[in-house]
């Protein structure tokens, strides 16, 4: 049998953005490759797609402009020059809004990180596993991975970057269960063929999700009628026509409550209108402060922000690319589409038919609407992220991971260890990407969640320094 000699291993859970972000950086840093081998495990036939950018509708597009979209912090110009060295854009003129701003299809960007990977794969420095982690536990001082495709893996660092979880069907729509025109889960390939160019569609949620789906429908051919409701009646926002420099400080000093935070930013807001300015570049401030603003703030402070505040701030956060901005105002002026303000009170089926019944948001109407399919676009299930995978769920049964206190993700150190059931710091094991945003706030905008996986591999090659790896793993339990 042979073995592979003292060589520590670091194991990636999840091979979409954040995944093969941390990767990268860990090989191109110097401080691991070919001293360490880096493991990633991801099902899909690519590294880098992942959930978001593993989309082969053409109306997904990436929400900001493709020269602020990089692997590298550093260099924000790099998706861009694999655009004009590829000529990806030759069969997509539409991406392309003015001299300095292109919004090309999503699935180009996930093409852009694996071929930036590709070397690096090739040459073994990083090893793609084209399997599922279906066990995790410790073993020791070391982790044991069991792979879907049968093979373990005896890792001395492991990295969770697993996807969110998908919507979880809210229990009004529980009759509905098997109809044929449910989507749970829009994200899925090829969700929305089960609807036909003339059926009445509700869309539940009106997030970046929910203009997808009408930009899809509509590139699809859909003409029925689409009502897209939320508790709040907030719809994505689009860009400013001319880009401004984030405006406003709110670290000077640094808000303790979120009463005060939101009270500073409307104070910024008027100053800004006074300019002559919009909202987005405010808001681009905050999001560029975000980190050091949720820092500050205690946890209490923190859960109010993700329980009040997170829809007004998501609804402005993530604008949609001006090409879906345009499909949604097309649909609203043709009446096609209408935005409502309601929440959901029952569902029912008569025959091929659904029933829904909404109560109006601040006023104690109700209405009933007859729809031939539902669409579920209520985001990701935040709270069921340790219950989503098997080996999420066992590790959670052993007190070695935790949810985050905001219920946004799991918990973890400032330094983004994963922390267990007690608070303890759970040694070698990280947490990457957008599931560690309760500790480290702004984490789902792709600028942050880059600069999340240079610091995440940054941790682990300080970890692979401190404490060399010796003896032996066994090449028939290494995989």
């Amino acid at each position: 049998m042979s073995y592979y000699t003292a060589m520590p291993v670091v194991a990636i859970i999840g091979g979409g953005f954040s995944g093969a972000a941390v990767a990268l950086h860990l090989v191109e840093n110097g401080r691991a490759g070919k001293p360490a081998r880096v493991v990633v495990f991801e099902p899909r036939d690519i590294l880098g797609a992942g959930l978001a950018y593993d989309t082969h509708e053409p109306a997904h597009r990436i929400n900001v402009p493709a020269a602020r979209m990089s692997l590298y912090p550093d260099d924000p110009g790099s998706f861009q020059r694999w655009i004009d060295d590829t000529h990806v854009l030759a069969d997509d003129p539409e991406a392309i809004m003015t001299a300095e701003q292109a919004f090309p299809r999503r699935q180009a960007f996930g093409t852009y990180v694996h071929d930036t990977l590709a070397p690096y794969i090739a040459d073994g420095r990083i090893e793609h596993r084209q399997a599922t982690v279906v066990g995790l536990a410790r073993s020791g001082a070391t982790w044991r991975l069991s792979g879907s495709d049968g093979r373990d893996l005896v890792a001395d660092i492991v990295v969770l970057a697993v996807s969110h979880p998908a919507p979880a069907l809210p229990s009004q729509l529980k009759p509905l269960a098997g109809h044929p025109r449910l989507v749970a889960d829009p994200t899925a390939r090829d969700a929305l063929d089960v609807i036909r160019a003339d059926d009445r569609v509700l869309i539940v949620g009106n997030g970046l999700t929910s203009a997808d789906v009408v930009a899809a429908l509509t590139q699809r051919g859909h003409q029925g009628p689409i009502l897209s409701v939320s508790r709040r009646g907030l719809r994505s926002r689009g860009h400013s026509a001319i880009a401004h420099e984030p405006v406003g400080d709110f670290l000077s000093p640094p808000s303790r409550t979120a009463s005060q935070l939101l009270r500073c930013i409307r104070i910024e807001l008027r100053a800004a209108r006074r300019l002559g300015l919009g909202w987005q570049p405010v808001l681009d401030a905050v999001r560029a402060q975000g980190q050091q603003i949720w820092k500050a703030l205690p946890v209490v402070e923190r859960q109010r922000i993700a329980r009040h505040i997170r829809p007004f701030w998501d609804a402005h956060r993530f604008r949609v690319a001006p090409q879906v901005e345009a499909v949604l105002d097309g649909a609203i002026e043709a009446g096609r589409l209408e935005i409502l303000a309601a929440s959901l009170s029952f569902s029912a089926r008569t025959g091929d038919e659904i029933g829904i019944g909404l109560k109006l948001r601040r006023r104690n109407v109700f209405r009933e609407v007859t729809v031939d399919a539902v669409v579920v676009t209520t985001g990701p299930s935040h709270g069921g992220i340790l219950r989503s995978q098997p080996f999420l769920s066992a590790l959670q049964n052993e007190g070695l991971l935790a949810a985050c206190a905001t219920g946004l993700g799991i918990a973890c150190d400032d330094q983004s260890r994963a922390l267990d059931a007690s608070g303890n710091i759970v040694p070698a094991l990280y947490i990457a990407g957008p599931l560690a945003r309760g500790t480290f706030g702004e984490l789902m905008g792709l600028p942050q969640v880059t600069e999340h996986a240079v610091f995440v591999a940054g941790q682990v090659g300080d970890a692979l320094e401190r404490s060399a790896s010796t003896g032996r793993v066994k090449a028939g339990t290494a995989g």
